[in-house]
C-alpha cells in the first residue's frame, strides 16, 4: 500500500505541473491540441475534403470547415460504422458510444478512436484522482475498492468486429485488467443489461466490500444506495462502508439529489465531485471543494469553441475561443477531437464561472429538454409522442409543458405534464399510455430510465384551466407572436408557478 501511495504521489506532482501549464497558459496548449489533431487528421478523408494540409492558423480552420450537428456529420459516422476507415481520424475506430436520439434517429453513435480513450477519457479519470488527492493528501481512497455504477446497454457487435455500447460499457470492456481488480462489481455484473436484476446485484455483492469511492450518475446511485440501506438494515452508507469518502457524480444536475445523499451518507468526512464526461469526450472536473465551477481541461485532445447562444440560431454563428470569452454568459459548447468530430456542436450549454484558469458549469440543452435523470427528453420526442397520443385519442392541445418530479426518500422522480385541451381525450388514461410507450419508442435513454418504474415513474398529468397560460405569460409581461411557452424544462421553475395559477383560476 506505501508503494501505491508513493507512486501516485509522484504521478500526482508531474500531473499537476501541466495542469498548471495549461491554466497558465490556456489559449497556446488549446492552439497546440489543434493543430495536433488537424495534422494527424490531414490525409483522412475528411482531411482532404476540407485541405487540412493548408490549414495554417486557426481562423483558416474556422473558415475552411463547416459547424457540423449530428445531422449534418452522421453520413461520415456511418461510413466507419459500415466498416471504412481513414474517413474522420487515421487510426482504426471500432467502438462507438450509444447516446440518446436526435431529430432523426433513436440513438447517436458516437466514433471512439484510440486516443480518445487514453488521451481523453481514460485521462480524465486519471485526473479526477490527482485532482481530489491534490486536494485531501490525508485521503484513504485507496485503501478499499471503487464502485462504478455503469449504463444499462449491454455491449453489442455491430458489424466487422466494431462494437457499441454505453459510454460507460466502451470503458469497462476497455480498462485495463489492474484497474478492474481496484473496482466492483465485476465485470459480468457492471455490463448486465437488465437493470432491475443488475441494482439488485450490485447490492448483493458490494455490501460486504470496503467501498471508498463511488462513481455514477446521482439518480442512479441513488437507487442502489437506498436498496443496499434496505439489504443491510441500516440508516447511514457510512455503517454500511466506514471508509467512504468520495462519490463522483456527473450526467444530471446534483442539486435536486444533494439534500437526499446528506440525509443517507451522514458523514464529516464525505466529499463531491462533479464531472462532465460526455460520449463526445472527458471536459471538465471540479478542482476545488465546493466550487461553483469545474475546470475546463485543455489538453485532452480537445478544441473548443463557444457561439453565444443569441446567435446559436443564426445561419453561420460565429464562434469565439477561449481568450474571447465572458464570465456568466450562455454559451453553445464546440468541439474537435482526437475522435474525429469537427466543429461538432455537442448540444450543450455552459457558462464560465472564472478565466484564468477556466471553469464551467453546465446550463443545459440547445434545445427544450428534460435531463433530470439523464434521460434526454428533447422537444422532438415530446412532439412526435404527443401527436401520436393526440390521434389516437382525439384530443386536440391548446398549450403545454413539462418538468420533472424529483425523487424523494417516498418516491421515484418523474415527469409531470401540465396540458391545456382544447378538447380533452375521449381518454385520459389511453392518452398517457400512448404519450409513455411512444417516449420509450423514439428515446433509449428514456426508455432505460421507466423500465419497471426503476428511475421513472409513468407520467404525471395535470389539467390546466382555461386561460392559464395566457394569464400566465400576461403575467411575465411576455404576451406576444415572440414569447411561447417552454415545452420542456430541466427544473420546475414554470410549472411550480403554472400550478399555483391552476389553483385560483375559476
Amino acid at each position: 500500500m506505501a508503494f501505491i501511495h508513493s507512486v501516485i504521489s509522484w504521478a500526482t506532482i508531474k500531473r499537476m505541473n501541466q495542469i498548471e501549464l495549461f491554466e497558465k497558459y490556456p489559449e497556446e496548449v488549446q492552439n497546440e491540441q489543434l493543430f495536433n489533431i488537424v495534422n494527424t487528421a490531414k490525409n483522412t478523408e475528411f482531411g482532404k475534403q476540407y485541405d487540412f494540409e493548408s490549414i495554417s492558423n486557426m481562423q483558416k480552420f474556422k473558415e475552411r470547415v463547416p459547424i457540423f450537428t449530428y445531422e449534418t456529420f452522421v453520413d461520415y459516422i456511418e461510413k466507419v460504422r459500415k466498416g471504412k476507415q481513414n474517413v474522420i481520424w487515421p487510426t482504426e475506430i471500432k467502438w462507438f458510444a450509444k447516446s440518446s436520439g436526435t431529430t432523426a434517429d433513436k440513438s447517436k453513435f458516437i466514433p471512439v478512436s484510440e486516443e480518445s480513450l487514453e488521451d481523453c477519457h481514460f485521462r480524465g479519470g486519471r485526473d479526477i484522482i490527482v485532482l481530489y488527492t491534490s486536494n485531501f493528501p490525508g485521503h484513504s481512497v485507496f485503501t478499499g475498492k471503487a464502485l462504478a455504477i455503469g449504463g444499462s446497454q449491454q455491449i453489442n457487435r455491430y458489424q466487422n468486429d466494431m462494437y457499441y455500447g454505453d459510454l460507460s460499457a466502451v470503458l469497462i470492456e476497455n480498462l485495463p485488467f489492474w484497474v478492474r481488480l481496484l473496482q466492483v462489481p465485476d465485470k459480468k455484473i457492471a455490463l448486465m443489461e437488465e437493470w432491475e436484476k443488475k441494482i439488485e446485484m450490485m447490492a448483493q455483492s458490494t455490501s460486504n466490500e470496503n467501498v471508498t469511492n463511488i462513481s455514477g450518475v446521482p439518480s442512479w446511485t441513488l437507487v442502489l444506495i437506498k436498496r443496499i440501506l434496505e439489504i443491510t438494515g441500516k440508516t447511514n452508507l457510512i455503517d454500511v462502508w466506514p471508509n467512504l469518502e468520495l462519490f463522483v457524480h456527473g450526467g444530471v444536475s446534483f442539486n435536486p439529489y444533494r439534500e437526499q445523499y446528506k440525509e443517507l451518507i451522514v458523514s464529516d468526512t464525505m466529499n463531491y465531485l462533479e464531472t462532465y464526461n460526455a460520449s463526445e469526450g472527458f471536459f471538465a472536473i471540479q478542482d476545488y471543494p465546493n466550487s461553483d465551477g469545474m475546470l475546463l481541461m485543455l489538453d485532452y485532445g480537445v478544441f473548443y469553441e463557444f457561439i453565444p447562444m443569441e446567435h446559436f440560431y443564426e445561419e453561420k454563428p460565429d464562434t469565439l475561443s477561449l481568450d474571447q470569452v465572458e464570465i456568466d454568459k450562455n454559451y453553445a459548447l464546440v468541439i474537435s477531437t482526437n475522435g474525429g468530430l469537427w466543429r461538432y456542436v455537442i448540444g450543450d450549454t455552459i457558462k464560465f464561472t472564472s478565466k484564468y484558469p477556466f471553469r464551467i458549469k453546465i446550463t443545459g440543452r440547445t434545445k427544450h429538454f428534460i435531463n433530470a435523470f439523464g434521460e434526454e427528453l428533447i422537444i422532438d420526442n415530446a412532439e412526435i409522442a404527443l401527436k401520436k397520443a393526440c390521434e389516437r385519442t382525439g384530443a386536440k392541445i391548446k398549450e403545454y409543458t413539462a418538468a420533472p418530479i424529483y425523487m424523494t426518500n417516498l418516491r421515484n422522480g418523474g415527469h409531470q405534464w401540465l396540458f391545456e385541451f382544447s378538447k380533452m381525450p375521449d381518454n385520459l388514461e389511453h392518452f398517457i399510455e400512448i404519450l409513455d410507450t411512444t417516449l420509450k419508442s423514439v428515446n433509449s435513454d428514456y426508455e432505460a430510465k421507466r423500465y419497471k418504474n426503476i428511475s421513472l415513474s409513468p407520467p404525471e398529468i395535470v389539467i390546466a384551466k382555461e386561460g392559464l397560460f395566457y394569464n400566465w405569460l400576461k403575467e411575465r409581461g411576455r404576451l406576444g407572436g415572440q414569447n411561447k411557452v417552454p415545452r420542456l424544462a430541466n427544473s420546475r421553475e414554470f410549472i411550480d408557478r403554472l400550478l399555483e395559477i391552476n389553483k385560483i383560476l375559476k
